[in-house]
């Protein structure tokens, strides 16, 4: 279950296909203090990857960002999500199929609710891809953290193939992009 944060820390809870990429990319974020690998927008309490992988359960591989408003904003995760990902597959990332994969932003407040619809006009409004947006805006329920290993996954496995060819340049890309959003020493 959520673990409480502290009244200067938020959370962000988004979904962007495998969680291992999104993990790997925003724990290199300033002002990210924490991020957690999960599962949410599902009805099944706990549960299992394997169960998640069958796409029965309605949840989506998601992670759960801590960070500190004051250094990084809700905005900012936002513009870096839309980055590591494509927003215009249903249900798909890549070789990924199956709506465990969704692209979702879940919203834990009417502030962040607002801010994310502005994020997606803006991102729809720039024609960034060919198709249309489908990433889902949805309430945060319940999140689940994922099993311990899946934690830090391209940390523990950079030479594993999908993490080398899937994950790897994600993070170079955002490495990239997003230099003055570089946590010190990464």
């Amino acid at each position: 279950m959520e673990t409480p944060l502290s009244s200067s820390l938020q959370s962000a809870v988004l979904a962007g296909g495998c969680f291992w990429c999104l993990e790997a990319v925003f724990e290199q974020v300033r002002g990210v203090s924490a991020v957690v690998s999960g599962y949410t927008g599902g009805h099944r309490p706990s549960p299992s990857y394997e169960q998640v992988c069958t796409g029965l359960t309605g949840h989506a591989e998601s992670v759960r960002i801590t960070f500190d408003p004051a250094v990084v904003s809700y905005p900012d995760l936002l513009h870096i999500f839309f980055t590591l990902h494509d927003p215009t597959t249903l249900d798909r990332q890549g070789a990924d199929v199956g709506s465990q994969y969704r692209s979702a932003i879940f919203y834990a407040d009417a502030t962040q609710k607002a801010q994310a619809e502005a994020i997606l006009s803006e991102m729809g409004q720039a024609y960034l891809w060919p198709d249309p947006i489908v990433t889902q805006l949805l309430p945060l329920d319940v999140f689940y953290p994922a099993e311990e290993y899946h934690q830090h996954y391209f940390a523990r496995n950079p030479q594993q193939g999908y993490c080398q060819f899937v994950v790897a340049p994600k993070v170079a890309k955002f490495r990239q992009k997003y230099q003055k959003l570089l946590k010190t020493g990464s």
